[in-house]
């Protein structure tokens, strides 16, 4: 399955199954089949249909989401071993802290609104016939220190464009973390036939913005007075980069 196919259904009960699996990011067989309303027959014959169309994916009766957003990257920067991977439901609650201590920090408001569905949500990954978003993780010691997150609208009149967001722990920048996310996600978008990838923060985040300008990001747009943060009105700034 290409990573942003939209999802088609052969029947009700393959549609339940995975939709069941895609909104709880992990689901065990035994409560699936409950979940299903289908006969333990019925119920194997369409879960095994949805992993041969490379939807789903089971280990040891655990079932997934099939999304396939790449390999485990490693890399050595000054007294650390990084590890950047694909994002799994297990790094729920270690992405959720890190995107928290980056908002707690700097104003960002993007970020702030993807911790937050995370947590209504309560799933990582996500991939529906409306819409697509995928994280990868930067982990130090099997502890989440960073993320990249695409947003993937799957409307035909926006194909082509995504939103990103990045940003990294305080303990862990200046260690070029947030430069091998950020291309993490950029090689993905245009492997997947991406052409442009924006980014919007408000004026008073110097940091990001400076982070983006410095990777070859354009200031596309700047809406006025689009926030307000701490009863002052504060302009958003839109960056972007083509493929």
């Amino acid at each position: 399955m290409e990573t942003v196919e939209r999802p088609t259904f052969e029947s009700d009960t393959s549609r339940r199954i995975y939709e069941y699996v895609e909104r709880h990011g992990t689901a065990k067989r035994h409560i699936l089949l409950e979940q299903s309303d289908a006969s333990a027959e019925s119920f194997g014959e369409h879960l095994d249909e949805l992993k041969e169309r490379g939807y789903l994916s089971e280990d040891g009766g655990t079932i997934r989401v099939a999304l396939d957003v790449g390999a485990v990257e490693e890399y050595e920067t000054d007294d650390l071993s990084v590890t950047i991977r694909p994002a799994r439901h297990e790094d729920f609650d270690g992405l959720v802290r890190t995107i928290r201590d980056v908002t707690d920090e700097e104003t960002y408001v993007v970020a702030e609104t993807v911790a937050e569905e995370l947590l209504y949500e309560d799933t990582v990954n996500r991939h529906t016939t409306v819409e697509s978003r995928v994280f990868f993780v930067a982990t130090v010691d099997g502890e989440v220190v960073g993320w990249t997150h695409l947003d993937l609208p799957q409307l035909d009149s926006l194909a082509g464009t995504a939103q990103q967001t990045v940003g990294v722990d305080s303990d862990y920048r200046g260690r070029g973390i947030g430069s091998e996310l950020l291309q993490r996600g950029l090689s993905w978008a245009e492997a997947n036939g991406y052409r442009k990838v924006y980014n919007s923060l408000p004026m008073t985040n110097d940091r990001a913005i400076e982070f983006l300008t410095d990777h070859g990001w354009d200031t596309e747009a700047i809406r006025r007075n689009h926030y307000t943060i701490d009863d002052e009105q504060v302009d958003e700034v839109m960056l972007s980069t083509t493929m």
